[in-house]
């Protein structure tokens, strides 16, 4: 049995068409046998591009990767609907429509904002523990409550004679081919998504992206690979600094008394901070009521 490698950051692969997010992972533990792999946000296996991996103590860091914005270009193709609002699904519906640019234009105002997404029954979450998507292929009845998401930008960045391009930044938790679903219908024809592409995952985006081929073929190794440290990931989370002596209470365990401690930071909504010592950030602590506690410090002091 080959030795594991204690990894730890994040790598940024370039989803291939037609693999889904876990077979990406299980490529990735074959090849660079790592102690611990995670992914940061399903992709559908149609869907490319930016795909992140944590490796080692990073994956605690997933849930704070799936909180931010995304980015995605998608195509629309008018004039046909699939019980999966993509090309793996069978046909369902027809349309003559070809809504014009402007007629696209008109409706764009309406999915932008905080808006209530129904998502499709071929999603993968989950209903009763098992994906819905599973459940749909067994042609059994699932039922998904609407939810709510937020659409930041939405914009047209190509028509064509049949089709149209559009780039969306959304929350978490938006599910781009119900987007382009319900897009269709408020412009009253059907559509399918014929291309999925995320460009940003925040912080990451497509510029830090490799192809997981590279690694496949071992021109990328343990020995070169390009880690992204996890300190990249919390930079926007406001930081307040701390000494050597308070850190290393945090990282056994303790808490520590929020009116002792000289923080001139005001106080967040959730109460999470980065903590450094000195320009080195150290982990993640949360403030509650009037204690500070640790909720991820990856840096021992000795």
């Amino acid at each position: 049995m080959k030795e594991k490698n204690n990894l730890n950051g994040f790598l940024v692969i370039d989803k291939p068409y037609d693999m889904g997010s876990t077979k990406v992972v299980s490529v990735l533990k074959h090849f660079l046998q790592p102690t611990k792999i995670g992914h940061a946000g399903t992709l559908d296996p149609l869907a490319t591009g930016v795909l992140p991996i944590a490796f080692g103590k990073a994956t605690r860091l997933i849930p704070y990767v799936m909180a931010g914005k995304k980015t995605y270009q998608f195509t629309i193709k008018w004039g046909v609907e699939t019980d999966s609002d993509d090309l793996a699904g069978k046909e369902i519906a027809t349309s003559d429509k070809i809504p014009t640019e402007d007629e696209i234009r008109s409706i764009l105002p309406k999915f932008v904002g905080e808006i209530m997404q129904t998502p499709s029954v071929f999603s993968a979450l989950k209903v009763d523990g098992k994906r819905a998507y599973e459940l749909a292929r067994e042609g059994k009845e699932v039922e998904i409550k609407s939810r709510s998401i937020t659409i930041y930008d939405l914009k047209i960045l190509e028509i064509k004679p049949n089709t149209a391009t559009f780039e969306v930044v959304c929350s978490k938790g938006t599910y781009i081919r119900t987007l382009a679903h319900d897009i269709a219908h408020a412009l009253g024809t059907v559509g399918v998504v014929i291309m999925l592409r995320r460009t940003k995952c925040l912080p990451f985006e497509l510029a830090q992206a490799i192809p997981l081929d590279v690694i496949k073929s071992e021109k990328i190794t343990t020995k070169n690979l390009p880690l992204i440290p996890m300190e990249k990931v919390i930079q926007d989370i406001p930081t307040i600094a701390l000494s050597e002596t308070e850190i290393k209470r945090l990282s056994q365990g303790q808490r520590l008394s929020w009116a002792k401690l000289e923080i001139s930071q005001p106080e967040t909504q959730n109460g999470i901070y980065c903590v450094k010592v000195g320009e080195k950030t150290l982990g993640i602590v949360k403030k509650e009521g009037v204690v500070l506690s640790p909720e991820f410090i990856w840096f021992e002091i000795k």
